[in-house]
């Protein structure tokens, strides 16, 4: 280990605020007609507009290109990889052919905007509309082979455009089209509603809450329906929730299955191999390098996380320009860089080197 590898950094989860007309712009012209007077992606949720609150200095700051080049500037980083913040709630369309020709919109718009004629320094997870599979395979082909982009996002909650977890059957399409083409699949929080806290308040509870959860659910459907088993190529992200709920999932996992083994006489759930224990399995296929988490620079349980399932998971994420400023970023790169039960390895893998991996970046 060298000294610069601790000091390179690649932002595994930024995201972008985005221009709304320019999106709007970039739609076929009868959905233009329609949408000119208002915002074609669907509210995140009841929960996130109903709530004032003090939120740090400079946090969802309106920035473009050039703020997002300060932000790398300032805080020497190599590159970002970009997630949307208002198709964040993505999964809430209903109409399958809305759905369709805004994500090819919001990723037109994302390529033009970050990454051509721009110095490689973004890289983009772009929309692909799961609500119809078929046309969800067809986009993700589309922005890999024209755009270049090295994945999509999808939601870990919507209910009404999802209709389901997102290990169900009708998604395995997307997962298989992913591994086939190389690209990351990210999972992504947002939407905090129809979990139980839709009269909560204060708004923190049901923000610490409700990211862990969505992805636990995901979690829990692409592991107990063998996503990894059928797609061994696939790589998939869990953003924006920590790393805490992993290890909760494969002590709960563990106990459950031991438990309440599912007769499976046609192999439709996961596959253990003999005397394999789910967290076992877990760890498997992290070490083999299918699944990933983000993580910010102040976790209290990554170091016991990493004990457990070594450091080839973990991603550090920015989450700029959302609940952060510069400096509450450099805060938490300092805590990870001087955390003493991380060794030099461990925080070069979650600095720079597992973004690498997982986005399949150069």
């Amino acid at each position: 280990m060298v000294a610069q590898d601790l000091e390179r950094i690649i932002d595994g989860d930024g995201h972008v605020m985005e221009d709304i007309q320019a999106i709007i712009d970039r739609l076929p012209e009868a959905y233009r007609s329609d949408s000119a007077i208002r915002d074609p992606f669907p509210p995140i949720d009841h929960l996130h507009s109903s709530n004032k609150h003090k939120v740090p200095d400079g946090a969802f700051a309106p920035v473009g290109v050039e703020g997002w080049k300060d932000f790398l500037q300032d805080l020497a980083m190599d590159s970002t990889v970009l997630y949307t913040t208002r198709g964040l709630g993505f999964g809430k369309i209903v109409s399958k052919d809305w759905a369709i020709v805004l994500a090819r919109a919001y990723n037109d718009f994302m390529y033009d905007t970050y990454m051509k004629n721009q110095d490689g320094r973004f890289q983009v997870m772009g929309l692909i509309p799961l609500q119809d599979t078929q046309a969800a395979v067809e986009e993700l082909t589309r922005i890999s082979k024209d755009y270049g982009m090295c994945g999509a996002m999808l939601p870990s909650t919507g209910a009404q455009g999802m209709q389901s977890h997102l290990g169900n059957e009708r998604y395995w399409p997307i997962y298989e089209a992913a591994q086939d083409l190389g690209m990351a699949i990210g999972i992504h929080g947002g939407g905090h509603d129809n979990m139980l806290m839709d009269d909560m308040s204060p708004y923190a509870p049901v923000n610490a809450l409700g990211h862990p959860i969505g992805q636990m659910v995901n979690f829990a459907g692409i592991i107990f329906n063998g996503v990894f088993d059928k797609y061994p190529g696939v790589k998939i992200g869990f953003l924006e929730a920590g790393c805490g709920w992993l290890l909760t999932c494969m002590e709960r996992f563990s106990g459950s299955w031991a438990s309440h083994i599912q007769y499976d006489p046609n192999g439709r759930f996961l596959q253990l191999k003999h005397g394999e224990r789910v967290h076992d399995y877990i760890n498997r296929h992290i070490d083999e390098g299918r699944i990933y988490v983000g993580v910010e620079g102040d976790e209290l349980t990554l170091p016991s996380a990493v004990r457990f399932t070594g450091n080839k998971p973990y991603i550090f994420s920015s989450d700029f320009p959302h609940e952060v400023n510069n400096e509450s970023c450099k805060a938490e790169i300092a805590e990870l860089r001087e955390n003493q039960e991380l060794s030099d390895a461990d925080k070069a893998a979650v600095l720079h080197g597992n973004s690498l991996a997982f986005y399949g970046l150069k």
